[in-house]
């Protein structure tokens, strides 16, 4: 999608690593396209500092801005030298008008990240640290193309590291709790994928967690 913006190379920014570019509840109304970089996303969740995602290029962030006319709900730090498009509502009608095609892939990725944020957010709000991680391979049956479903059987390509990532979580918390779903013969751990062995086990757990939220 990047070579697709090169026209709009005039609305570029560059953000050195560390560098704060916008903070959570600070009012925003642009957003950003990465073109080269990384972007660490983090939301305060009670008294710790939870990661939501790390993302780079072709992923934008700050999106709800424009369509919620909100407050940042997250804060957004370069992790590495970033160099964006920062649009706005009047120059994003520009791009919608000038680039029909452009506009219609940014369209799509604004549902999608809709559809993410506020499926992570069900997840960030359990109290439960198993509930969570359990909600996350489910958050993966439900956004994972190609994904067999003719048993009750899952297998997602994912590490520790995604899981807690996924979960706002630390790694060593996160893998303890997946020992112990293994140890409960509920998962089983492979090279580079995590086999859930019924995920309607997991689906009736979680939701008695969030039922009593």
């Amino acid at each position: 999608m990047a070579s697709g913006l090169e026209s709009f190379e005039r609305f570029a920014r560059t953000f050195t690593a560390g560098e704060i570019i916008f903070s959570e509840f600070e009012p925003g109304d642009n957003f950003y396209v990465i073109q080269s970089g990384r972007v660490h996303l983090v939301k305060i969740i009670g008294d710790f500092e939870k990661t939501l995602d790390i993302i780079g290029p072709p992923d934008m962030f700050g999106e709800m801005a424009i369509l919620e006319n909100s407050s940042r709900s997250a804060t957004a730090i370069a992790l590495d030298n970033v160099k964006v498009l920062e649009f706005n509502a009047r120059n994003f009608e520009v791009l919608l008008l000038g680039n029909p095609q452009i506009a219609l892939r940014l369209l799509r990725m604004f549902c999608k990240r809709i559809y993410d944020a506020k499926r992570r957010f069900m997840t960030l709000v359990l109290s439960d640290p198993q509930a969570k991680i359990a909600d996350v391979f489910l958050m993966f049956d439900e956004t994972q193309p190609n994904i067999d479903k003719t048993t009750e059987k899952r297998e997602f390509e994912a590490t520790v590291d995604n899981i807690a990532q996924w979960a706002g979580m630390g790694v060593k918390e996160t893998r303890d709790i997946i020992q112990h779903f293994v140890s409960q013969h509920r998962l089983e751990i492979h090279t580079g994928r995590i086999v859930v062995k019924n995920i309607n086990d997991f689906s009736r757990f979680v939701n008695s967690r969030r039922n009593k939220l």
